[in-house]
């Protein structure tokens, strides 16, 4: 996972949408097997806005701004299934999102601006994580473990995260996704 560097008076945030049980104990407990040393410092979770550093005295409209994202944005249902890959521009394997991608490439933009503007190392592409920087041998190992992985549940919020100087990742802010209906993907 790439860290910006922070300095006295900055913390690093992230925010991402949460995976709900019994999901997230399963997919925390496959990261952990697997030896992956993040399976407990990072709750399973879409990324919105990766790794951001951003002045402490920020955080407040910060979280004001993705309070008012999240007014704007409807719930909407969530698919994952089956295994994907990074590799070999990196050594990740995923669950894959097959279903509220769009939902969630929409909030990820809309995250994105005002005080969080920013340019991308690598293009958007929603997924659960299950195994990063391991052998090939683990990689392997998490494909095969999450190949037949399914999961079908209303994705209602979005979280902000403080990475903390132990480097466990620990929520703020939880932002209720409160705009009109539960919007549903058509393509699926």
């Amino acid at each position: 996972m790439h860290l910006p560097e922070r300095r006295a008076g900055q913390v690093r945030i992230g925010v991402s949408l949460q995976i709900p049980q019994p999901y997230c104990t399963w997919l925390q407990a496959l990261r952990a097997r697997l030896g992956d040393p993040m399976a407990h410092a990072v709750p399973p979770h879409v990324t919105l806005l990766p790794p951001t550093v951003v002045e402490a005295s920020q955080i407040d409209a910060v979280t004001e701004h993705l309070a008012v994202v999240a007014r704007r944005s409807s719930p909407f249902v969530m698919s994952l299934r089956g295994a994907g890959t990074f590799r070999p521009v990196s050594p990740v394997v995923f669950v894959n999102v097959v279903r509220g991608a769009e939902e969630c490439a929409a909030l990820e933009t809309q995250v994105r601006t005002g005080p969080l503007a920013q340019e991308l190392r690598f293009p958007y592409h929603p997924h659960v994580t299950v195994a990063h920087e391991l052998d090939d041998d683990a990689l392997d190992a998490a494909t095969k473990a999450v190949e037949g992985f399914e999961a079908t549940y209303a994705q209602g919020s979005m979280r902000l995260y403080e990475h903390g100087d132990d480097g466990v990742w620990r929520p703020v802010a939880r932002l209720v996704l409160a705009g009109p209906g539960v919007q549903d993907d058509p393509a699926a």
